[in-house]
């Protein structure tokens, strides 16, 4: 694999790229790694597809020198790595990345042409002012690693990759890096209001994935059945999945997000 490194003025953001096509760009949530999408790679890039994958700000092999880490910060990035790659693109974005997508479609419709928004959050979920401060207080060090650690287990409610011991031991070396730590505390600080504030400008074909024991929300199945309906797209739900359906059941999710990618440059 070889790593390459675009430069966004402070920083440089890391990704890669397999196959050769039509191009998607594969964009990892908060405290993940772009080999979140590591079977989800070699499905895309058996279809026909040039299939890029990108480390978010002070994650993986991307810098640390940067003054934000929020959804505006990453679409923009996503925006210039799709320029760069020569676009248009398929975007497909994972958590707090489905919300950048949405605003980098928004703000480049002509170059995103299509968003799989994978256990996306597009907005704020209900919760108080305490919650946000304790969150905040528990992800200081000494105990912060030791507490994402314990609550990263809990995404994965069914049934967890094979390699799941070695994915979480790159994820603890990545922490590790500069001040990639303070990096991800920067990052989950970040309101998802910006995003729900553009989901009515999506105008591109989009598929929706949602595990439906995903326990960052009370009701799983009514976020995706919401987030579809904003922005008039087709919905997959796994039904014993977690905040990662496309790490969990790539059996499941592959062969729909195949599918989508071809219908949508089908169209093109």
């Amino acid at each position: 694999m070889t790593i390459s490194h675009l430069s966004r003025g402070r920083g440089r953001i890391a990704y890669d790229v397999h196959g050769s096509g039509p191009l998607v760009l594969c964009v990892p949530g908060m405290g993940e790694l772009r080999s979140a999408y590591r079977f989800t790679v070699p499905a895309l890039v058996a279809a026909g597809y040039r299939v890029a994958t990108m480390d978010l700000r002070g994650h993986g092999d991307s810098d640390d020198d940067f003054d934000t880490f929020d959804h505006a910060a990453l679409a923009s990035d996503i925006g210039a790595l799709v320029r760069h790659l020569d676009g248009p693109a398929i975007v497909i974005g994972n958590s707090m990345a489905a919300g950048a997508a949405v605003i980098a479609h928004a703000d480049h419709p002509d170059s995103i042409v299509g968003l799989a928004l994978l256990a996306p959050f597009v907005r704020n979920p209900s919760s108080n002012a305490l919650v946000g401060l304790t969150m905040r207080a528990l992800l200081l060090k000494p105990w912060g690693p030791h507490v994402w650690g314990a609550y990263y287990r809990r995404l994965f409610p069914g049934r967890q990759p094979v390699d799941m011991a070695e994915h979480r031991a790159a994820m603890s070396a990545s922490f590790s890096r500069g001040t990639h730590w303070r990096s991800f505390r920067r990052t989950a600080r970040t309101s998802h209001a910006p995003a729900e504030a553009r989901l009515g400008e999506v105008r591109c074909p989009a598929l929706v994935v949602m595990g439906a024991r995903d326990p960052d929300w009370k009701d799983a199945t009514a976020e995706a059945s919401f987030v579809a309906a904003a922005v008039d797209a087709e919905l997959l739900m796994v039904p014993e999945a977690g905040h990662y359906p496309m790490t969990e059941y790539p059996e499941l999710v592959n062969p729909r997000l195949v599918a989508f990618v071809s219908s949508v440059f089908a169209r093109a």
